[in-house]
């Protein structure tokens, strides 16, 4: 019994990946993310995971921490990195939100060390690729800014990952908790109002969208209150299970921008762990 218990506890991929994704949505995670010697080789793994929400959440990881300039050498030089990214561009059943994603890691990373001529068409090149596996139909994806009023503590910001997820067409979302803001990738055939109906439809919070003035200025735009159809991600699982989703466990929180980073720090070493007994390398 003591040991069916245990192997209960070791949490499966997905949980860890998803750990791993809500580490690295706080900007204070990233290096130590990067400079640890479990965690990168592992997210390059779980890019060839049989599950997509797993390559998915892999891939939102892989995003947050390139945001991060003094990460992309290290990331990009990493043994199977751009491998993996290209093998998921380009096989034919990964979900062409996945695809976008994947082509636009791999962009950021292609481009840490090019000159500017270079890496304006080495992104062309790679984003006419992208466009042939995704089809011909399909257009670029843009990028919302979101305000959104309520969206002050983790529990809030669950709520608002879970009615983004639902939503087909969005690639990828940030959380920039300490000014209530959400900047959203979406395909540019999404309307941005759309959102706006799926985080009303938490009843806790509302969206504006943040744009800039002809002087440069930020201001906040309402949406019409009438909502509009949003279709639904139904291709793919559900990325937990309500009552296995870690971010609902409040001592596996991922910490808050601004927060002491012990607790990160803790649950990296853990995740660590169990990356070097899952896998060989």
């Amino acid at each position: 019994e003591k040991m069916n218990s245990a192997v209960s506890e070791e949490p499966d991929a997905l949980s860890v990946v998803n750990q791993l994704r809500d580490l690295a949505a706080d900007p204070l995670n990233r290096r130590a993310i990067v400079q640890d010697q479990g965690c990168l080789p592992g997210l390059i793994l779980f890019l060839d995971h049989p599950n997509p929400p797993v390559v998915h959440s892999a891939l939102l990881a892989l995003r947050y921490l390139a945001e991060c300039r003094v990460n992309r050498e290290k990331m990009k030089s990493e043994l199977g990195m751009m491998l993996s990214l290209q093998n998921v561009i380009q096989k034919t059943t990964t979900p062409g939100e996945t695809k976008l994603l994947a082509s636009e890691v791999y962009d950021i990373l292609q481009s840490s060390n090019m000159s500017d001529m270079d890496n304006v068409n080495e992104m062309n090149y790679r984003r006419r690729k992208a466009q042939f596996f995704l089809g011909s139909t399909n257009k670029r994806a843009k990028t919302v800014v979101l305000h959104i009023d309520g969206l002050d503590d983790s529990s809030r910001r669950n709520l608002c990952e879970e009615a983004l997820l639902k939503i087909k067409g969005v690639i990828s979302f940030t959380f920039q908790m300490a000014v209530q803001r959400c900047v959203v990738r979406i395909r540019s055939d999404l309307k941005a109002e759309a959102l706006a109906t799926a985080i009303a439809s938490t009843k806790v919070m509302k969206a504006q969208q943040v744009v800039k003035s002809e002087s440069g200025e930020e201001m906040l735009v309402p949406f019409q209150d009438t909502p509009v159809e949003v279709e639904q991600n139904t291709d793919l699982p559900e990325y937990l299970p309500e009552d296995e989703s870690p971010t609902k466990e409040q001592d596996k929180a991922v910490s808050r921008v601004g927060s002491h980073p012990e607790g990160a720090a803790s649950w990296l070493s853990t995740a660590a762990n169990f990356l070097s007994r899952s896998f060989y390398w």
